[in-house]
C-alpha cells in the first residue's frame, strides 16, 4: 500500500520533526508513504490543484495569513475523503474541527505514541472509503471514483476514460493520467492505461477484461503486466 501524506506547517523545525515520526511510523507498519511538506496554506492549494493526491494531511492550525481551519475547509469543498489532522498548540480551536469532519487534534509537542495511534486509525479509514480522483477539466475539475475507471485510451491529446457508467474526455497526454490514476493502474500499451481490477487474465498479446473486451498489450510490457495481474489476484 502506498500512502500520500502531506505535512503543511510554518514553521519548518515542527515540518522536520513530523515528518521524522511520520516516517518513522511507516517504516514500522510497512507502508511505502510519500511524503510532501508546505510551509503555508497557500502553498499547499497551489500545488494541491494541479495534483490532487494527497489522502492525509498533518496540518497546523495557526498560519499566517490563511489558517488551518480554512484551508480545511476548502479542501472540504470538494474532497470529503482526505483525513485531516489538525496540530495545534492551543485546546480553543477544537470545536471548529467538527465542521471539517477532522480525524483528530494534536497537541504540540506532538508525541510519537498519540501521532502513530492516529495515522493508524487514519490509515482503517482510508482503506475502507473508496478512492476519488480530482482530475482537470475546462478550467475547472471533475471528481471520478477510482473503482469506476475500467481503462484509459490516448488519441491525438485526448485521453479518454472508459468507466463503468460511460466515458469522459480529458485534453491531457496518457503519462500525465498515469501518474493521476496511480496505484491499482497499469500501462499495457503506448495508448492505454488499464484498471486491475477488470482484468480477467492476461494474454502473451493481449490484456482481457471483465467485459470479454481485448486490450493490446505491447511485448516489452508483458512481464510487469503479467506480474501485477499475480500480485492483484
Amino acid at each position: 500500500m502506498k500512502l500520500n501524506i502531506a505535512i503543511c506547517d510554518d514553521e519548518r523545525a515542527e515540518i522536520d520533526y513530523l515528518l521524522q515520526l511520520a516516517g518513522q511510523w511507516a517504516d514500522a507498519r510497512g507502508i511505502a508513504a510519500a511524503f510532501t511538506t508546505y510551509e503555508s496554506a497557500e502553498s499547499f492549494l497551489f500545488h494541491y490543484a494541479d495534483r490532487p493526491n494527497a489522502e492525509l494531511v498533518l496540518l497546523d492550525v495557526q498560519m499566517g495569513h490563511l489558517s488551518g481551519i480554512e484551508l480545511a475547509k476548502q479542501i472540504r469543498r470538494d474532497n470529503d475523503s482526505m483525513q485531516i489532522v489538525f496540530i495545534t498548540g492551543y485546546p480553543d480551536f477544537m470545536g471548529e474541527g467538527y465542521e471539517v469532519s477532522a480525524l483528530h487534534y494534536l497537541m504540540k509537542p506532538v508525541k510519537a505514541e498519540k501521532l502513530f495511534e492516529v495515522l493508524d486509525r487514519a490509515q482503517a479509514r482510508l482503506q475502507t472509503v473508496p478512492r476519488t480522483l480530482l482530475l482537470p477539466r475546462g478550467g475547472g475539475s471533475i471528481r471520478i471514483k477510482a473503482d469506476d475507471i475500467v481503462y484509459a485510451e490516448v488519441l491525438s491529446h485526448t485521453t479518454t476514460l472508459h468507466l463503468t457508467t460511460g466515458t469522459e474526455d480529458f485534453q491531457m497526454r496518457l503519462s500525465d493520467m498515469e501518474r493521476a490514476l496511480g496505484e491499482g493502474f497499469i500501462r499495457c500499451h503506448r495508448s492505454y492505461l488499464v484498471s486491475m481490477r477488470y482484468v480477467r487474465r492476461v494474454t502473451r498479446t493481449a490484456v482481457v477484461l471483465e467485459n470479454g473486451r481485448e486490450l493490446p498489450l505491447s511485448r516489452d510490457l508483458y512481464d510487469a503486466v503479467n506480474q501485477a495481474f499475480i500480485q492483484y489476484n
